[in-house]
């Protein structure tokens, strides 16, 4: 009897904390279902090829952000580096046109990105900086840079990106949709199949036994950096194309809500751990919150309250399984 009740008091254990270790999502899931009741549109196909367009759009940031904490860092750079490369993608598509103008501009930010990362893992490997200081600083510099080479203004952009691939329903689904899905295939392979992958997870969960194991510690912290950087570059020329220009806001706060998601999707803070399809995932249920706010006529002063409230909530939550398996 008394081994009964000690199995039922361990199931109710399990339970708990795994009900913990989900809370997030399940609270997520929930709001949906709230939404749902008031609005039945949330669950129309209009507004869920509208969460997919929107998840491709952002998912590509997202795993760049994700990189860097699995190495137990963060970039704050990257909502700026977004507004910059969709600057530079606007310019090139406005001044080169023939089949090969998107090509060149994602290459053009991509490199751009890449030299921001550079910068960014360099200076964490080299001189043990901390990230959000030299993200924070190279955020700044960026910003500041954009401003003076553009004189805040706005360009149109037009790019086979954001012209239909397919349509479901009449509702048109982009190109960029399928770029996403290409970009997030080569991630997971990077992530599970190479040895730079299991690098990373190395250095993000001890970085002194992953020296004394052979690893380059500095390689891989520029290398994870570079990597983030060209994805902010692809994602700043996605997102001109999207919202058809480029300007001032374009990337505003971009890194907060990729932070956000990774988070949600247990990349986790501490370090070592994470998985693609948990980035997915948590980008989608950060588009499902946001979408869901604009459903309920949620204000923009509120939204960034809970915006806030979310990222708050999301690294307890990830303390505590921490602390827990510890």
């Amino acid at each position: 009897m008394s081994q009964a009740k000690s199995i039922s008091a361990k199931q109710k254990v399990q339970v708990l904390n795994w009900i913990l270790d989900h809370a997030m999502i399940l609270i997520i899931l929930l709001l949906g279902v709230y939404v749902t009741i008031r609005r039945p549109t949330f669950v129309g196909v209009p507004n869920l090829l509208n969460l997919l367009k929107l998840t491709a759009a952002r998912l590509p940031m997202a795993l760049g952000v994700a990189g860097c904490i699995v190495l137990a860092g963060t970039d704050l750079s990257g909502g700026r580096m977004v507004g910059f490369a969709g600057f530079i993608s606007a310019v090139i598509l406005s001044q080169v046109s023939g089949f090969f103008s998107p090509i060149l501009a994602i290459l053009a930010v991509a490199a751009v990105g890449a030299c921001v990362g550079l910068i960014n893992g360099f200076c964490m490997g080299k001189f043990k900086l901390h990230p959000f200081i030299v993200t924070l600083a190279t955020q700044l510099m960026i910003y500041g840079l954009y401003l003076t080479v553009s004189n805040s203004k706005q360009i149109a952009v037009s790019s086979f990106a954001n012209q239909p691939m397919f349509y479901i329903s009449n509702q048109p689904v982009p190109w960029y949709v399928l770029l996403a899905v290409i970009i997030t295939s080569i991630m997971w392979v990077v992530w599970n199949k190479t040895t730079f992958g299991k690098n990373m997870f190395a250095v993000g969960s001890n970085e002194e036994a992953a020296r004394v194991s052979g690893v380059n510690v500095l390689m891989t912290i520029v290398c994870v950096f570079i990597l983030a950087g060209a994805l902010y570059g692809y994602t700043g020329f996605v997102e001109a194309c999207r919202i058809g220009n480029s300007g001032p806001t374009l990337g505003l706060s971009y890194e907060n809500d990729a932070i956000s998601a990774v988070v949600i999707g247990g990349v986790s803070f501490v370090g070592g751990t994470g998985k693609i399809s948990g980035v997915i995932l948590g980008v989608f249920m950060m588009q499902m919150i946001m979408t869901a706010m604009t459903f309920l006529g949620i204000s923009g002063g509120v939204a960034y309250i809970i915006k806030g409230a979310v990222i708050l909530v999301a690294c307890i939550l990830d303390m505590r399984k921490y602390m827990t398996k510890k």
